[in-house]
C-alpha cells in the first residue's frame, strides 16, 4: 500500500506539472496517471486503496465544499446579485433536464439513471474556473461588473445544488425513496442542512474568538466537524432529512461572514490540504476507469455531452439575461461555464460503487466529460477573455 501511495503522489504531481507546462489543466495529468497505474494497464495501485476509493473521494468532496464556503463572501454575493443567484442552479437544471429527456434515447438508460447521470455531469468545475477568475481579477478584466466574482459565487453554489440533486436521484434509483418522499426530503434536507451549518459556524466563530488556536488546529476542527455532518446525515437517514454536504458549505460561509480574516486564512490552509487531496481524487478516478468500456460508450457519449452543453448554454444565457452584462460578456459566461472536472471526479464513481445498473457507463461518461470539457473550457477562456471582456482601469 505504501508503494501505491508513493506512486500516486509522486507520479500524479509530476504529470500534473507537465500538463500545466503545456497550458492544460493539471487534473488531466493526474487522470492519465490513474489510468496508467490502474488495473487496466500496469496495475500498480494496491487493491486495498481501490476498495476505499469511494470514501477517499467523499473526503475530497467535503474539502471542496468546505473550501468553497470559506472562499465565499456575502458581500460578493450581494454585489453579484441576480446573476450569481441564477447561475447557481439554472444552467445545472437545464443540463439535468437535457439528460433526463435525451439520455434514454441516446444511451439507452432509464429515465432515473439519466437523471443521475445528468446530476453527475451538470456541475461546473471550480478547479478549472476559480484559478482563471482569480487571474482575471488580478488583471482587472470584467471586475467593474463583478463578472469573475459572479462566476465564482455561482459555481460554488452550483456544486452544492448538483450534489444535493444527485443524492435525491440516486436514492430514487436505488429504491431508497418514493418520488413523493424524495420531493419532500429535498427542501427539508436543504433547510436543516443550512440551519445546522449556520449554527455550528456561529458557534465556531465565537469559539475561535475566545480561544486562540493555531490555524492548522482550526482546520483540523473544521474538517472533523464536516465529516461528522456527513455521518449525521447517514445516521438520521429515514427519520430526519439533513444535507450534510450543504451543512459543510454553510458552516464555512457563516464562519467567513462572522470572522472574515479567520475565514480567509483557513481557506488558504484548506487550499494546501487540497493539493494532496486533488492528486488522490483524480488519480483514483483514472484508476477506476474501464478502458475497454471507452469505445463502447464512444460516439453516443460524445453526442450526449454535446447536447447537454448546448442546452446548458441556453440556461447560462437566461441566467444572465437581465443583468448589466453586454452580449460579449454574456458569451464569456457561457464559455466559463463549460469546464467539468471536480464534482464529476468526486461523484462519478459512486453509482458504480453502489451497484447501480449502468454504473460503468456513468463513470466512463464522467471521465470523458473531464477529458474533453476541462481543457476545452480552459483554452477557450484564455482565448476569448481579451476579446470579450473589458479591462478596467
Amino acid at each position: 500500500m505504501l508503494l501505491s501511495i508513493a506512486l500516486i503522489l509522486l507520479l500524479g504531481f509530476l504529470l500534473g506539472e507537465i500538463f500545466e507546462k503545456l497550458k492544460l489543466p493539471r487534473l488531466l495529468g493526474m487522470l492519465l496517471c490513474g489510468i496508467l497505474l490502474g488495473p487496466e494497464l500496469f496495475n500498480l495501485v494496491d487493491s486495498s486503496i481501490l476498495d476505499i476509493s469511494a470514501q477517499l473521494r467523499k473526503i475530497a468532496l467535503i474539502l471542496i465544499l468546505l473550501k468553497a464556503g470559506l472562499g465565499l463572501s456575502v458581500a460578493d454575493l450581494k454585489k453579484c446579485g441576480r446573476g450569481a443567484l441564477f447561475l447557481s442552479f439554472l444552467p445545472a437544471s437545464f443540463e439535468i433536464i437535457a439528460y433526463a429527456i435525451f439520455a434514454p434515447m441516446i444511451l439507452g438508460i432509464s429515465y432515473l439513471q439519466a437523471g443521475v447521470l445528468g446530476c453527475i455531469l451538470s456541475a461546473v468545475s471550480p478547479a478549472v474556473l476559480v484559478p482563471k477568475m482569480i487571474e482575471l481579477m488580478d488583471k482587472k478584466c470584467g471586475t467593474k461588473k463583478a463578472i469573475p466574482q459572479m462566476l465564482m459565487a455561482g459555481a460554488s453554489v452550483d456544486d452544492v445544488f448538483v450534489i444535493v440533486m444527485f443524492t435525491i436521484f440516486s436514492g430514487l434509483e436505488m429504491g431508497d425513496d418514493s418520488p413523493y418522499s424524495a420531493l419532500l426530503r429535498l427542501p427539508t434536507a436543504c433547510i436543516f442542512g443550512v440551519a445546522l451549518g449556520a449554527a455550528i459556524g456561529v458557534l465556531l466563530g465565537w469559539f475561535f474568538r475566545n480561544y486562540h488556536l493555531r490555524d492548522s488546529v482550526k482546520v483540523v476542527i473544521l474538517v472533523g466537524i464536516s465529516l461528522l455532518f456527513v455521518v449525521l446525515e447517514d445516521v438520521l437517514d429515514g427519520s430526519v432529512a439533513v444535507s450534510g454536504l450543504l451543512a459543510v458549505m454553510c458552516m464555512g460561509l457563516t464562519l467567513r461572514t462572522k470572522r472574515p480574516e479567520v475565514g480567509l486564512r483557513l481557506g488558504e490552509k484548506c487550499s494546501k490540504l487540497w493539493v494532496a487531496a486533488e492528486i488522490f481524487l483524480f488519480v483514483l478516478v483514472g484508476a477506476s476507469v474501464e478502458i475497454s468500456y471507452l469505445p463502447q460508450a464512444g460516439f453516443k457519449a460524445l453526442l450526449m455531452l454535446l447536447v447537454g452543453l448546448v442546452i446548458r448554454s441556453v440556461g447560462v444565457w437566461l441566467a444572465v439575461a437581465k443583468t448589466p452584462l453586454n452580449a460579449k460578456e454574456k458569451l464569456f459566461t457561457i464559455v466559463a461555464e463549460l469546464p467539468k472536472a471536480t464534482v464529476q471526479a468526486a461523484i462519478g464513481g459512486i453509482p458504480l460503487s453502489m451497484g447501480m445498473d449502468n454504473g460503468s457507463l456513468m463513470l466512463t461518461v464522467a471521465v470523458l466529460s473531464i477529458l474533453i470539457c476541462a481543457p476545452l473550457g480552459a483554452v477557450l477562456m484564455d482565448f476569448t477573455y481579451p476579446k470579450l471582456l473589458t479591462q478596467d482601469e
